[in-house]
């Protein structure tokens, strides 16, 4: 088998992976009324999974940092099946959350190997472009693992998602041991090291851009398909196809977002798409009972949502290249930390104000987004303007 065919199967798992992850809004009605909680508490299964993914993934790869990848990645995989079959066979709300802790812990370990792995494998000259296939993996999830899930909640219940999840996973730990050398490990930089960049501003600034453009997106998205039922007037028999729809706008978007990167710079791809994506959170609002009205707004949102993706990948990259690598595995905790952010802080607004409020919560902090964008502009302005002083004098 090839390196290539192997990238793609890390991809297919880091697709199970994501849809284990997503999945839970796809179905969010659903488990509210099976589990006859409101939707407040069905929305904490996303935090639980963000908040442990977020704070033991770095913890856990830098205890396993010497550990062979192969054996590492089913190890992890192993708990990640272990977490989704907890979630199939045992009752209750406070075991699935339980069940969602354990499938956290795996889920982390699984992505973060293998983007290693991919990139150790990979031909020369195409490290990159493995690494991106298996990011791929991830957004393919958002796009088709989470209306297939919620397909597949409506014939079989929603818990058979997890079954099925499980299932694929013990194939995928077959495959792995089948086709994946063996790759050494290495020892990591130390956490207190990786943590110590936090302390410079313009680290701090744009992991907070990254904070506060998905934690709006968050609000909004963690509660998509209660709001487009209740408040949108769309039907559950149309809401996985919409999903669908949703999806490939996203994977449309994130492929803009790194070309007009390229185009016309990260401060204005940054600043466009998020004044878009904005503008259609407040449009949602507005328009209801138009499934035509309803589905632009939805393909616009999802466009200029994720346009916003790898334009700050790499926007965090280039703030302090030699440690672009650390950074960006603080940037993917970051981004685990904000979807926690944004779903209980939207639990509470459907809880205690409505459900219809999380479109204006989920702008007001894609605003703070732009304001901390701007600030980055001025301040890499600024510097770029001391050290051309310097070079004149």
């Amino acid at each position: 088998m090839s390196n290539t065919s192997k990238v793609y199967i890390l991809a297919i798992v880091s697709f199970l992976v994501g849809t284990s992850e997503y999945i839970i809004s796809g179905i969010l009605d659903t488990i509210s009324e099976s589990l006859g909680i409101p939707l407040a508490a069905a929305g904490q299964l996303i935090t639980v999974f963000s908040l442990v993914y977020a704070i033991f993934t770095p913890v856990l790869m830098a205890i396993t940092s010497e550990m062979d990848r192969r054996k590492l990645m089913i190890y992890s995989l192993g708990l990640f099946v272990i977490g989704n079959i907890l979630a199939f066979v045992l009752p209750g709300y406070r075991l699935l959350i339980v069940s969602r802790m354990i499938m956290a812990l795996g889920a982390g370990m699984v992505v973060v190997t293998a983007l290693t792995i991919a990139e150790k494998i990979a031909p020369k000259g195409k490290k990159g472009s493995a690494i991106a296939t298996v990011v791929m993996g991830l957004t393919v999830s958002l796009i088709i693992g989470v209306p297939l899930g919620r397909m597949t909640s409506d014939v079989l219940g929603w818990k058979a998602v997890f079954g099925g999840i499980a299932f694929l996973g013990l194939v995928a730990m077959v495959i792995i041991s089948l086709t994946i050398p063996k790759i050494q490990g290495h020892k990591s930089e130390p956490l207190n090291q990786q943590l110590a960049l936090l302390k410079k501003p313009k680290v701090a600034l744009g992991l907070a851009i990254t904070f506060f453009w998905l934690g709006g997106y968050s609000i909004a998205y963690t509660y998509l398909s209660p709001y487009l039922l209740n408040i949108s007037g769309v039907s559950g028999k149309l809401l996985s196809g919409v999903l669908l729809i949703f999806g490939i706008a996203s994977l449309v978007g994130s492929k803009f977002g790194g070309f007009s990167t390229d185009r016309w710079g990260v401060s204005f791809t940054l600043i466009i798409g998020m004044m878009l994506h904005i503008t259609m959170l407040v449009l949602l609002s507005l328009v209801t009972h138009s499934y035509v009205g309803v589905l632009i707004i939805l393909i616009v949102w999802s466009f200029a949502a994720w346009s916003t993706g790898p334009t700050q990948q790499y926007h965090l990259a280039t703030i302090e290249p030699k440690s672009s690598g650390v950074l960006l595995g603080l940037n993917q905790s970051m981004m685990q930390l904000a979807m926690a952010a944004g779903s209980g802080i939207g639990g509470i607004f459907v809880e205690r104000v409505s459900l219809s409020s999380i479109t204006w919560i989920g702008a007001l902090g894609v605003a703070i987004a732009i304001v901390l964008t701007i600030l980055a502009s001025r301040s890499t302005s600024k510097k770029i303007s001391v050290d051309c002083n310097v070079v004149n004098q």
